[in-house]
């Protein structure tokens, strides 16, 4: 059996574990709401390299395209070392950054100009980390997207950004709208369940696989025994940690969305105490949930997400990455 390597932004996930990708079941329509269809959106396409991560063109300083990460879980937008280097961009002033992980004092680089699509916008103390710790030239975060509405269609295999002051209309007649709150400027839920137990979900495009906190775990290991695979998280400073994965159920979002047999990763990470949400059951939702619809919509200004429905019921499997020791 050949086992595939995954890397999301800012997580690198090992285990010999073989999990079947979630399944989405339909429970509520026709909700009103998503991109307007009349907005010049300028699509991009996204890339997906041989560990399955989501990629898209982005111009630095009028040079490029280089590749960066969509990671709406993540607060700033990060541009790799090497990158920074070969650009000559200004070095800022030292910035404490939170990742899944941990927290680190890193070096900044102010980018005067960075474009995806049509949209320009000026980051100062952006961090520069690793190129080989991100798994690309950068990754955008939510300082660059907050103003945006961001859909991702991966049927099409592209994302577009619009204005969020644009009106929006349905972009499919099966669409269904959840809406979210907005802490620290992430999406989350709070109308959410797994495996009957309530929960707090966060919508974090930039990890590949659902991750949940030590709370969920115990609260999930009173109602049912679980046989969990060990695996590691890495983070995009290089810090790794260890998780346990596990098959859930049933995860139901709002009223009108469940994924059934989600793969998810159990681990003490630094975000959920980052967000104040350690002692709280919570899952923060990754790629692996998100590519199991025909597309996404994600409206920061709304605080609301929007899901299609895939055509079919029957999804690839996927495979995690090969082992590591702990």
């Amino acid at each position: 059996m050949k086992l595939v390597p995954w890397l999301a932004a800012g997580l690198l996930l090992s285990t010999t574990a073989s999990i079947a990708q979630p399944t989405v079941m339909e429970s509520e329509l026709g909700i009103p709401g998503a991109i307007d269809r009349e907005t010049i959106t300028d699509e991009v396409k996204l890339g997906v390299d041989g560990r399955q991560r989501m990629t898209v063109p982005v111009s630095v300083v009028g040079h490029g395209p280089y590749r960066f990460l969509v990671d709406t879980g993540a607060e700033r937008t990060v541009i790799s070392r090497q990158l920074a280097s070969e650009l000559q961009l200004v070095s800022g002033k030292n910035t404490v950054l939170h990742s899944v992980v941990g927290i680190n004092d890193v070096k900044t680089v102010r980018i005067p100009h960075l474009q995806v699509s049509t949209k320009i916008v000026t980051v100062d103390d952006a961090p520069a980390l690793e190129a080989a710790n991100i798994g690309a030239d950068g990754m955008l975060g939510i300082d660059s997207l907050r103003s945006q509405r961001v859909l991702f269609d991966f049927k099409a295999g592209t994302m577009s950004i619009t204005p969020a002051m644009q009106k929006a209309e349905k972009i499919d007649r099966d669409e269904i709208v959840v809406r979210a709150k907005s802490r620290k400027g992430r999406l989350i839920f709070t109308n959410a369940e797994v495996d009957g137990q309530k929960v707090t979900v966060i919508i974090d495009t930039g990890s590949q696989i659902t991750i949940g906190n030590p709370a969920l775990e115990s609260a999930l290991v009173r109602r049912r025994r679980a046989s969990p695979e060990m695996m590691t998280i890495e983070s995009v400073t290089g810090e790794t940690i260890a998780a346990r994965a596990i098959l859930l159920k049933n995860v139901q979002l709002g009223s009108g969305v469940t994924l059934t047999r989600l793969p998810v990763a159990f681990a003490g990470a630094h975000i959920f105490r980052k967000l104040g949400l350690e002692n709280r059951p919570t899952l923060l939702l990754g790629m692996n949930a998100m590519r199991a619809f025909d597309r996404v919509s994600i409206d920061f200004a709304e605080k609301k997400v929007r899901f299609v429905l895939p055509k079919t019921g029957m999804l690839d499997d996927f495979r995690l990455a090969e082992a590591r020791p702990l």
